[in-house]
């Protein structure tokens, strides 16, 4: 499914499970695998490491169990994606699926990536928030959001189901090129049906922010003193990293550069059924990990499994995630 099958018209089965996917609906996603038990959560759901002279916190916000079907990978065989599952002595009947999101303490600064799902997803998510307390911070404490795409499972976070703002005095930072895409209303006229709801979500939670809290910034461009972000563009048309930066550490968050890493940085290849543009995404992931390797930079995601950060390895024809002990 390229981009326009998505947008104008073909791939609707596709873009019934996008829709699902972006967070309009992910209950049927929990209902898939509810024969298969109820996914664990993290019971102590943050992590903190520092950056030099940063500090790094990973946020679980919970765990979606979904049925591993064909279309998952949508260029691969069903028993292929199940060989390597069971190679790695994984299920092969589902996948968990995991939400982490990461703040960045740098000064006085509180900058929260991503958001997860706030009141507005399945029973199994919406922790962020409680594991930010338990990290010793509150909502109000988070000065600046940055959103990696506009993706339900990133950014409801932001509102919860009364329509109120969860971080209240944060500024909200977006990249200009994916918001864009969202709010046209021609390119979400065009949409099927079944893809709709993702346009309308978008306006949901960014609807009646004033410039003074709604911020778009272009990919390339320094947000705060030793915090920028890069074009990551395939998952979503404007989807971008984030690398902290400080006494010669780095940190990047990879956002959806890859779902389930045991499937697709072992095989980047392969094309989840989430990328917009499948083989766009398969560009970025192999530059990003190349350079990610290449820099033996620490690095998160926002599907890793949790702690959700650690070192990114070539293995064979692909990459291995080797999380931080």
């Amino acid at each position: 499914m390229s981009r326009r099958d998505l947008l104008v018209g073909g791939g609707a089965a596709a873009a019934a499970s996008m829709a699902t996917y972006l967070g309009v609906s992910l209950l049927p996603l929990q209902a898939q695998a509810q024969d298969f038990g109820a996914p664990s959560v993290v019971q102590v759901g943050y992590r903190k490491q520092k950056v030099g002279d940063f500090e790094v916190i990973a946020l679980n916000d919970g765990v979606v169990r979904r049925a591993l079907q064909a279309e998952f990978v949508r260029n691969a065989p069903l028993a292929e994606v199940q060989e390597l599952l069971r190679s790695q002595n994984l299920p092969t009947e589902y996948v968990d699926v995991p939400y982490t999101a990461f703040l960045i303490v740098a000064g006085g600064r509180r900058v929260l990536i991503d958001t997860g799902f706030a009141d507005n997803g399945p029973p199994t998510t919406g922790r962020l928030v409680g594991n930010l307390n338990a990290a010793g911070f509150k909502v109000e404490d988070i000065d600046t959001v940055v959103i990696s795409h506009h993706h339900g499972d990133h950014i409801n976070g932001l509102r919860n189901k009364a329509g109120q703002l969860v971080f209240p005095k944060a500024k909200i930072m977006v990249p200009a090129v994916e918001h864009a895409f969202w709010m046209d209303d021609a390119k979400m006229e065009a949409a099927p049906a079944s893809a709709k709801g993702a346009f309308q979500n978008v306006r949901r939670v960014f609807g009646g922010l004033g410039p003074d809290q709604l911020v778009p910034f272009q990919a390339g461009q320094e947000l705060l003193p030793g915090i920028r972000t890069d074009a990551a563009y395939g998952h979503t048309p404007g989807m971008v990293t984030v690398t902290a930066q400080s006494r010669g550490q780095k940190f990047m968050y990879l956002a959806d550069l890859t779902n389930v890493p045991q499937l697709f940085a072992r095989n980047p290849d392969w094309a989840v059924v989430f990328d917009m543009n499948p083989e766009e995404a398969r560009q970025t992931r192999r530059r990003v990990f190349e350079a990610v390797v290449k820099d033996k930079t620490l690095a998160g995601g926002f599907h890793f499994p949790f702690p959700a950060f650690g070192r990114i390895e070539a293995l064979g024809q692909g990459y291995d995630f080797k999380p931080v002990a």
